[in-house]
């Protein structure tokens, strides 16, 4: 077996995880991947010297996670539009677009060929995108420290050999990392989510009442405080009257305008929408990325960036049946 060989064959199959990793640590899939290429270049050029001190994982993931430190010092976090500002007041005003601004990015479906269960629901779990969201707002080695002890579940001592600190300080950066989390999450009885036949009931319900253009039907599905996020758009909306009022007043201009087809993103039952154009055709147009509850659905983010559809595996067009 050449290094090469012995190199792919003992770091290989890391690679969706650490994909998931890099994702949490900068809320883009875009990033995410061009970090594990860098991961991997570095740890090929240093393969030779590779002592096996560490697991390989465990050097894999000291790898990633300096790369992400690196990345995170040269730009600022990646938000979402209620991280940057309060709801909009009238549903019916024009909306204000935010190009400039580096927004949180939707992941596709962790699972791969061959993927071992067990690291696909950790990861499934730990790309939720309201935890990620709430990610974005620790300082980059306080997420690092989160990440590495309460999703992957490595010892205090391994973390602080792993970040270059002590096991105090990864102690310490653990409890204030947890307790401005906990300032940001709902509870998590408020996040219950119902069972699965009665989930992919509301699923389909929701994409029935959005290609039928049906607000009414919408919100009987909505909380009362749900909340509607579409960047690159600034603005942003939450109460179940404001969002049914927006999507009967904006996108709702007919029924048939829009088609959404079923993916996962973050590890969630989500859609891949497109809009029909005039000339008859459906062009790629958003993600959507509904949470449900047991109380109904709680939040909807609609990611309006047709370049995201690359990296779901999407067609830019739908051919409609």
């Amino acid at each position: 077996m050449t290094v090469g060989e012995d190199f792919a064959s003992r770091t290989g199959r890391f690679r969706g995880e650490l994909l998931a990793h890099c994702y949490r640590m900068l809320g883009s899939a875009e990033e995410a991947e061009d970090l594990v290429q860098e991961t991997y270049l570095r740890a090929w050029r240093s393969y030779e010297g590779f002592e096996g001190r560490s697991s390989v994982r465990t050097w894999l993931y000291r790898i990633a996670t300096n790369v992400c430190l690196t990345a995170i010092e040269r730009r600022g976090r990646r938000p979402l539009p209620s991280g940057l500002g309060a709801p909009a007041v009238d549903a019916g005003a024009g909306l204000v677009a935010g190009p400039e601004v580096a927004w949180l990015q939707p992941f596709p479906d962790v699972a791969g060929a061959g993927a071992d269960p067990a690291v696909v629901a950790v990861s499934r779990a730990g790309v939720r995108l309201a935890f990620v969201a709430a990610l974005q707002y620790l300082p980059a080695r306080q997420r690092a420290v989160l990440i590495l002890r309460d999703v992957l579940e490595l010892p205090a001592v391994e973390v602080a050999g792993l970040l270059g600190m002590t096991t105090t300080a990864v102690n310490s950066g653990l409890r204030r990392a947890r307790a401005q989390l906990a300032a940001a999450l709902p509870a998590e009885e408020a996040l219950a989510e119902p069972a699965e036949p009665e989930q992919r009931a509301v699923l389909e319900r929701f994409a029935a009442a959005v290609e039928n253009a049906d607000a009414r039907a919408l919100a009987e599905l909505l909380t009362a405080d749900v909340a509607l996020e579409m960047p690159p758009v600034l603005t942003w909306f939450t109460g179940r009257q404001a969002v049914a009022s927006f999507f009967a007043s904006q996108p709702f201009v007919g029924p048939g305008r829009l088609k959404l087809v079923p993916v996962t993103a973050n590890g969630q039952p989500s859609f891949a929408s497109y809009v029909r154009e005039p000339d008859g055709t459906y062009q790629a147009h958003a993600i959507t990325v509904p949470t449900l509850t047991i109380q109904g659905i709680a939040r909807i983010v609609t990611f309006r960036d047709p370049g995201l559809f690359k990296l779901f595996g999407l067609p830019q067009e739908h051919q409609a049946a």
